[in-house]
């Protein structure tokens, strides 16, 4: 059963296209995970500074293979200097099953 991890980032305005352009430029970075299956950054846009970060995998343990595989070296600085100052103020991550789902149906 695919599970879905939606990370939940509160990100102030003035910091909103610093977040954009750090994941367009880690763009593809977990594509090629085992058990990956898709991700989406979505921008709010009213009411809200929140943005989510939808990822689905196979199964948890595709996702927790990746949490400390992957993912952890990419947050990692490249450098011995300090690290870049997060672009987000807060971070919550929302964990799912898919139990049901639909696609278009072909024409």
């Amino acid at each position: 059963m695919s599970v879905v991890k939606i990370n939940v980032l509160t990100v102030p305005a003035e910091q909103r296209e610093t977040l954009e352009k750090r994941f367009a430029a880690r763009a593809h970075a977990v594509e090629n995970s085992d058990g990956f299956e898709w991700f989406e950054l979505l921008r709010p846009v009213e009411g809200t500074d929140t943005y989510l970060v939808y990822t689905r995998w196979r199964d948890e343990e595709s996702f927790q293979a990746w949490l400390e595989g992957p993912m952890k070296a990419a947050h990692r600085s490249d450098t011995e200097g300090e690290r870049p100052k997060p672009a987000a103020s807060g971070s919550t991550l929302w964990s799912f099953e898919v139990v049901q789902q639909a696609a278009p149906k072909g024409e």
